[in-house]
Parts: structure tokens; C-alpha cells; sequence
């Protein structure tokens, strides 16, 4: 199997901890934007995106929608033990799962586990004067979390309304403090709309009302995709070599007519976040397995690199089109863990929304595989030289291919 030979230590750098962006600014918009285009860089700010971007071309957002999965329980002897959900296991349709009115179990990373030796956690809330307890139970410990299950003794209320009522928004570790009032709201996108992440797609934070306004004025269409994003986009790469690193697996949904805009937009399309990329680019090659025959449909971490390439973008997404009206259905369904390093050739994005990110991260290998050679570097520089503000809550940058 052919997998990218490269050593991790060539994609790092000293980030100063004073660069990384505590909070949001006040107003979403007024981000610093770094603008990378034929080896040149220039500065403006966010609400002027849509001077950069070309009239007649696709702009597409991952409309996924941040939970409170963070939540705290407490035993009687004292001991905090915080709860954070990653994914459903039962039901394990995030729709469901929401919607269930008596009992869930949860893949959870299990904060202070050492001190839940065993037994049950209870922890009560009042929602609309109903007073509720909530109970939660180890089902099975894995090799990296601890699959959980929830139980509630009032059916009148969903998975859904227990989480907002107790839960917090999980925002990233590296900001190293406790979620507050502002990130119910700034760690959204405006147009967040289905439930999954537990991370926000954060190249969205810096759009407002009028920042989408000025793009519809411009003659710039806008779609979206729904990718849910999980923890691991935090993991950092730990191996010497990315060959050795194992990417997470997400999940997303494509409709029938983003699939028609990316074929009138060909070439000219802008991907807002990595986690769009991620997905534009696995539809390829889901469509490059079903002109090939190959009875898989999601992309594992090195499909890309071992999948003939030579087929048009035209045609792998018409063959999605096709597969889409052979199941009967407008959505599609599907999840990926590609991982996309220096090396991978781009297929469907022609253009980059995004933060500036953490070394020695998947995030950085992308970037550096979109702007090609050390091209990063300069950038990167570029940004810690002119008090960019790094990571989540930082500012932003459109780059070129």
C-alpha cells in the first residue's frame, strides 16, 4: 500500500502561546484575513472576502452544528468526573439519538475516570419546572474512551434538551480554560444547522450576515455540506513518519444539488475549513470507486494515494449522481478518514477558507499540501510576523492552489 513518506518534524513550528487567540473578537468580521495568491501575500480584513473571491464561482460552508457534550457529574464523595459525548453508539443515527426519550449510550472520553471506580453517577436538573436525574453508567472500557450509557426517569424530554440544559460547548483544550457564556454563541457558525461536532469548523466563525450579503452581491453561489466534526481533530501527529498515524473517521452528507453546483463550478470552487475540504474531496473518490466497481463506499486514510486518479472530477461526481438516483434518495451518506498530506493532488477545491493552525498537525499537512512545498512556511511566518491571531478564535486566511 502506498502511503506519504514524511517525517512529521519538517511541518512544525514555534507557535508563542501569546499568538493563540483566547477569545473571539467582538465582532466576528473584523478577523485579520492574509490573502495567498502566485507566491504573493497581502493583508486586508474578513468583511472585505468578497473583493478576493471571483464573481460567476461556488463558495461551501460544513453547516454542522456544535453540542454540549461536555458534561459534569459529581460523586458523593466529592470527586468531579467530567462526561464528553464523541459519538452515538445506540442508537447510533445522530437524529435518533437526539430524539430518544428514555436512554442513549455514548462513545465519552471520561475525564478523572481513576476516580469513578464503578456503580452508577446521578446528577438532577429542572427543566420547565420538571425536576429530572439523570443517571450514567460504564457499558465498556476501549483502548481510548469508554462507551457510556445514559438514562433519565422523565420521558417528556429528548437526549437533545437534556444536553442543552447540562452540558457545556467543548471548546478546544489549547485555550485552556473553561467554557464561558460568549462560547455558547461565538463557538457556532451563523449557519450551523444539524447537531454532531463536538468541534466547531472554525474557518466559518468569522462569517456574519453581512460578510454572506456582500458574497450573494457579488454573484458568488453558496452551498453547503454537513461533516461532523469529531475530537480528532485535535490528536497531533505523535509518529516520526505520517504513515504511522492513524486519521479519525468523520461522517458527512452531501445533497444531490451540491453535488449538481460543484459540476456547473468546476474550477472554481472555494472550500470554507478543512473540514470541507475533506469532504469535497472524499466525494471524488467515492466516485472514483463506483467507476471502478469497488463495493466500499466511504475513503479510509490512504485511498488517495492508492486509487487511480486519472478520472475526471466530472465523472466521478456524475457517477455519485448516478449511484444517488440507483438508492432512490437525494442525500448522500458517507464517511472518510483521508488523510491529505504534501503529495496529494487536489481534485475538486480550487480555493481555501481557513485558521491558522497547530504544528505538527493533520491541519498543517493540509495546508502545506494545498500551497505546495515550503509555501506554508512563508505564510505561517508571514502571520506570526504581523500579529495574526492563531487557532479557533483567530484570524483567517484564503488561500489560492
Amino acid at each position: 500500500m502506498n502511503k506519504p513518506n514524511i517525517s512529521i518534524q519538517e511541518y512544525t513550528y514555534q507557535l508563542p502561546p501569546e499568538k493563540i487567540a483566547k477569545y473571539p473578537l467582538k465582532n466576528r468580521e473584523d478577523s485579520k484575513l492574509l490573502i495567498y495568491k502566485n507566491n504573493n501575500i497581502e493583508e486586508n480584513q474578513f468583511h472585505n472576502l468578497h473583493k478576493y473571491i471571483p464573481s460567476n464561482s461556488l463558495i461551501v460552508f460544513n453547516n454542522t452544528k456544535v453540542i454540549q457534550a461536555r458534561i459534569q457529574f459529581q460523586k458523593t464523595t466529592g470527586a468531579n468526573i467530567e462526561v464528553f459525548c464523541l459519538e452515538p453508539i445506540n442508537p447510533s443515527d445522530l437524529n435518533l439519538v437526539f430524539q430518544t426519550k428514555q436512554s442513549c449510550s455514548w462513545k465519552c472520553i471520561v475525564g478523572n475516570s481513576k476516580k469513578w471506580k464503578n456503580g452508577p453517577l446521578t446528577k438532577s436538573i429542572t427543566i420547565n419546572n420538571q425536576e429530572i436525574t439523570i443517571t450514567i453508567e460504564r457499558e465498556e472500557i476501549l483502548d481510548d474512551a469508554q462507551i457510556i450509557n445514559f438514562s433519565w426517569d422523565n420521558n417528556s424530554f429528548t437526549f437533545a434538551e437534556i444536553l442543552e440544559n447540562i452540558g457545556n460547548i467543548p471548546i478546544p483544550p489549547y485555550l485552556n480554560r473553561d467554557t464561558e457564556e460568549i462560547d455558547l454563541s461565538r463557538y457556532q457558525t451563523v449557519y450551523s444547522n444539524h447537531k454532531g461536532s463536538v468541534a466547531a469548523p472554525t474557518a466559518g466563525l468569522h462569517f456574519t450576515e453581512n460578510v454572506i450579503d456582500k458574497l450573494n452581491r457579488n454573484n458568488i453561489d453558496i452551498t453547503n455540506v454537513t461533516l461532523h466534526v469529531g475530537a480528532g481533530t485535535f490528536k497531533p501527529v505523535k509518529s516520526e513518519k505520517i504513515s504511522d498515524h492513524e486519521m479519525h473517521i468523520e461522517h458527512f452528507f452531501v445533497e444531490e444539488k451540491t453535488i449538481d453546483l460543484l459540476l456547473k463550478f468546476e474550477d472554481n470552487i472555494t472550500s470554507t475549513g478543512t473540514t470541507t475540504v475533506r469532504t469535497l474531496e472524499s466525494l471524488y473518490w467515492l466516485g472514483v470507486k463506483q467507476l471502478e466497481n469497488i463495493n466500499e463506499f466511504y475513503i479510509s486514510q490512504w485511498d488517495p494515494y492508492n486509487l487511480p486518479g486519472h478520472h475526471s472530477t466530472k465523472n466521478a461526481l456524475l457517477a455519485l449522481k448516478k449511484y444517488l438516483q440507483n438508492k432512490g434518495t437525494s442525500v448522500l451518506q458517507s464517511s472518510t478518514g483521508i488523510m491529505i498530506a504534501p503529495g496529494y493532488s487536489f481534485k475538486v477545491v480550487n480555493r481555501l477558507i481557513t485558521n491558522f493552525h497547530q504544528p505538527n498537525s493533520t491541519l498543517l499537512l493540509l495546508i502545506a499540501a494545498f500551497t505546495s512545498g515550503d509555501n506554508w512556511k512563508e505564510i505561517y511566518n508571514y502571520a506570526l510576523n504581523n500579529d495574526f491571531r492563531f487557532l479557533s478564535y483567530g484570524d483567517s486566511s484564503l488561500l489560492f492552489r
